[in-house]
């Protein structure tokens, strides 16, 4: 009885180390072409929440024209989880192109969080035009991203 557990175990075990390099190697799905594309989504359609929020004129989220660069921070691939810095240039409500940076920490599952850097948006609420407080949905963000491998267009 003991021969067999151990047996199987054994298997399991070659079956872990078989199975490894599928999971464990190759490229990272975690590109920065992934994580531009979400954040750019994910900006827009806070965008024109917040635009709703504080009580402008309604403009739909492709009006935005968001675009993304993002980098790792302090490593040699650009790709993978971790620390990730993401530029982001848009037009603002008012038809002024704006930049804004954003930390990003990237989890293996393709989640990101995004802190603004600095004060650019007045922190974390702003004044609706009637005078009330709402939360700055700019400010800090969540957000993912498929990290399948179909569909990837490489780095």
């Amino acid at each position: 009885m003991r021969g067999r557990m151990m047996r199987k175990a054994a298997r399991g075990a070659l079956a872990a180390v078989a199975i490894a390099p599928v999971f464990g190697c190759g490229p990272s799905p975690i590109t920065s072409t992934r994580i531009e594309t979400s954040i750019e989504t994910t900006f827009a359609n806070l965008v024109e929440l917040q635009v709703s929020r504080l009580r402008l004129p309604p403009m739909r989220a492709s009006n935005f024209g968001v675009t993304a660069a993002c980098r790792k921070q302090a490593a040699a691939s650009n790709a993978g989880a971790g620390d990730w810095v993401c530029a982001l240039v848009w037009q603002g409500p008012d038809r002024r192109m704006l930049r804004d940076t954003y930390d990003l920490f990237v989890t293996t599952d393709g989640c990101y969080a995004a802190n603004l850097e600095g004060e650019t948006f007045g922190g974390p609420t702003l004044k609706a035009s009637d005078g009330t407080d709402v939360r700055n949905l700019l400010y800090t963000f969540e957000g993912c991203f498929d990290v399948s491998a179909s569909g990837d267009e490489p780095d």
